[in-house]
């Protein structure tokens, strides 16, 4: 009879409460930290965000005082695992300041700023054993932020402004979907304008989801024009077969907010016309 060979030991099982266990102290170390470090590191951004020559329509002090409520707002958020007041700040924040000259992408930059301020300072902190663990909340969060990066504005009654910035892929098209529909449902919107000027480039699939997301806000009762449309990507419409007759598009987000207003009957009157005479 041949001998009996020891047995093969069996593959690890991984516990899924000690898994968990694990994710809720090292979120916990995490937000002990970003408060530990709450002066250094919201200074670093604010210095980081003045050196950028991002917000430079707000002085110094409104810069900071704008860093610390988002940081602290944040911080709220990785604590209670809940991103809604964060959201909302960050919404309040965009339609605050853009009226007042700042960009679409300084509110991006500002964002990527602090997500690699605190990258850094995570990086810096921990040993090696936690970095995948680590990294995979830090990705977490920062789809967050991502989300954050492009709210859907309210300029005027009925009117909103969605800017689009980056690259977008299929996940993130879905999620600009839904944030646009609800926020036309909850506005009661009658004209959108999307800003595509800071995207480069979009492949068949994201440009069908555009396509659908124009058709969906038209059911909603609401008439999307698009602004921003660089060669590139109005050739990808072309090729997927979208009639761009059939679609409005402005050339830039100045002239779609002007068109915007002329279909919701607002009337733009000269300065002189509208100063009081001595």
């Amino acid at each position: 009879m041949a001998a009996k060979g020891k047995d093969s030991p069996a593959p690890a099982q991984l516990d899924p409460q000690a898994t968990l266990e694990s994710t809720a102290m090292l979120l916990r170390e995490l937000v002990a930290h970003l408060r530990q470090n709450r002066t250094q590191l919201r200074e670093e951004w604010a210095r980081r965000i003045t050196r950028a020559q991002l917000l430079t329509a707000m002085t110094e002090e409104e810069i900071f005082a704008e860093a610390t409520s988002v940081y602290d707002n944040y911080v709220e958020a990785l604590e209670t695992g809940t991103f809604e007041a964060l959201q909302a700040y960050a919404r309040n924040l965009s339609e605050r300041i853009i009226p007042r000259g700042v960009e679409t992408h300084e509110v991006v930059g500002i964002v990527l700023l602090l997500r690699d301020v605190l990258a850094r300072s995570l990086f810096g902190k921990y040993h090696e054993g936690f970095v995948q663990e680590r990294e995979r909340i830090i990705r977490q969060q920062q789809e967050a932020i991502r989300e954050l990066s492009t709210p859907v504005l309210q300029v005027r009654e009925r009117l909103l402004i969605l800017p689009i910035i980056g690259v977008i892929d299929p996940q993130r098209a879905r999620q600009l979907t839904e944030q646009l529909l609800r926020a036309i449902r909850t506005n009661r919107a009658k004209v959108v304008v999307i800003d595509i000027t800071g995207v480069a480039a979009m492949d068949s699939n994201v440009a069908n989801h555009l396509v659908q997301t124009v058709e969906a806000s038209r059911l909603l009762g609401a008439t999307v024009i698009v602004t921003g449309l660089s060669p590139e990507i109005a050739q990808t419409l072309v090729t997927i077969g979208v009639d761009l007759s059939e679609m409005a598009t402005v050339g830039d987000l100045q002239g779609g907010i002007e068109e915007a207003e002329r279909l919701l009957g607002y009337k733009v009157l000269p300065l002189e016309e509208v100063t009081p005479k001595a």
